[in-house]
C-alpha cells in the first residue's frame, strides 16, 4: 500500500501521464487523489492567512498603501502622524485576514465540482496549472465574499473614508491610478492576489519535492486509503 501511495503522489506532482501509463491507478483514483491534494493545499494557504498577522505578519503578502497613495503616507509621518497611517495600514491588513476564511468553502466546492477533463489538464499542465484552475472558477466568487468583510474593517478607521476622498479627487486628476481610488476595493484584491501566492507556493513545494510532501502534507490525505 505504501508503494501505491508514492506512486500516486509521484504521478499527481509531477504531471506525468496518470491517466495513460500507469497501471497501479484508475482515472478514478487519479482524479480523486489529486482533488484532495487540492483541497488540503488551499485549506492551508486560507488557515496560513485568515488569522492574527496572517497578512501583516507575512512579508510576502502584507498589504502596502497603494503605491500612488504612498506619498500621503510619507506626509502623515512628516507631519507627526506616523501612528495613524500604521493604524490605516494595520486595519487594511486585519481586514484581508478577516476576508479570508470565507474563500475556503468556494475552493472546496470548485475541487469537488472539478470534472476529468480539468484534472488533466492541471496534471499535465504547466507548474502553476492548479493555481491557475482556482483563479479561473473562483476569483470573481471570492471577491464577492470579501468586498463586503473588507468594508466593514475598514469602516472602523476613519482614515480610510477621508482616504477615498483624496483618493476620489486625485484620480480624478490623474495623481492616482484609478484602480487605486478606492481602498475597500484595492484591499480585496490584495487579499486575492495573497491567497494565491500561498496557494502557488504550496503547488510549487509538491512539485518540487513530492518525496517530502507524501510524508507531511500528503500523508494526512493518503491516510484514509490504507
Amino acid at each position: 500500500m505504501r508503494t501505491r501511495i508514492f506512486a500516486l503522489i509521484a504521478g499527481l506532482v509531477m504531471a506525468g501521464p496518470v491517466f495513460a501509463g500507469v497501471e497501479a491507478l484508475s482515472t478514478q483514483d487519479a482524479t480523486s487523489g489529486l482533488r484532495e491534494a487540492l483541497v488540503t493545499g488551499a485549506q492551508y494557504a486560507v488557515e496560513s492567512l485568515g488569522k492574527q498577522d496572517g497578512f501583516f505578519g507575512n512579508g510576502k503578502v502584507k498589504i502596502p498603501l497603494p503605491e500612488s497613495a504612498q506619498k500621503v503616507e510619507k506626509l502623515l509621518r512628516q507631519f507627526g502622524m506616523s501612528k495613524q497611517a500604521d493604524e490605516l495600514i494595520l486595519t487594511i491588513n486585519r481586514a484581508a485576514e478577516a476576508a479570508v476564511p470565507e474563500a475556503k468553502t468556494l475552493l472546496v466546492d470548485s475541487v469537488r465540482k472539478m470534472s476529468v477533463q480539468d484534472a488533466k489538464g492541471i496534471l499535465m499542465g504547466g507548474q502553476d496549472s492548479a493555481t491557475k484552475y482556482f483563479k479561473r472558477t473562483t476569483s470573481d466568487q471570492i471577491r464577492g465574499r470579501f468586498l463586503p468583510i473588507v468594508k466593514k474593517a475598514t469602516a472602523k478607521v476613519q482614515l480610510a473614508q477621508k482616504y477615498d476622498e483624496y483618493a476620489g479627487k486625485g484620480a480624478k486628476f490623474g495623481l492616482i491610478k484609478k484602480e487605486d481610488a478606492h481602498l475597500d476595493d484595492y484591499v480585496t484584491q490584495k487579499a486575492l492576489d495573497g491567497l494565491f501566492v500561498m496557494i502557488a507556493e504550496q503547488e510549487a513545494k509538491i512539485r518540487q519535492n513530492p518525496a517530502e510532501a507524501a510524508t507531511s502534507l500528503l500523508k494526512k490525505v493518503f491516510g484514509a486509503i490504507k
